[in-house]
């Protein structure tokens, strides 16, 4: 399964991977100041956006991109990796990752 990350900290990069690494899924990660987000996104199985880190138009983007593709969207406020492994662990996707 993978699932791309758009937000979060950069210091955090290294850290949001491995955690979704061991819970078996390939993980992007996009801090929200790129352009085009939409053309980086790939094949995503499931997208996760925190809302506290990135700005409204880049969340529409993602969104309008997700609706379009039929890939669920996660929403966190909270930019840490306790809220990354808390929603990854809700996924109703789970069962997929291994």
């Amino acid at each position: 399964m993978c699932a791309v990350l758009v937000g979060g900290m950069d210091r955090l990069h290294r850290a949001y991977i491995e955690t979704a690494k061991s819970f078996g899924i390939a993980l992007k990660v996009f801090n929200g100041q790129e352009r085009s987000i939409e053309k980086q996104l790939g094949g995503a199985d499931m997208l996760i956006l925190c809302t506290g880190k990135v700005s409204h138009s880049a969340q529409r983007e993602v969104v309008k991109y997700a609706c379009a593709k039929n890939i669920p969207v996660s929403r966190i406020h909270s930019a840490g990796v306790s809220a990354l492994r808390g929603c990854i662990e809700t996924c109703p996707l789970r069962g997929l990752c291994k």
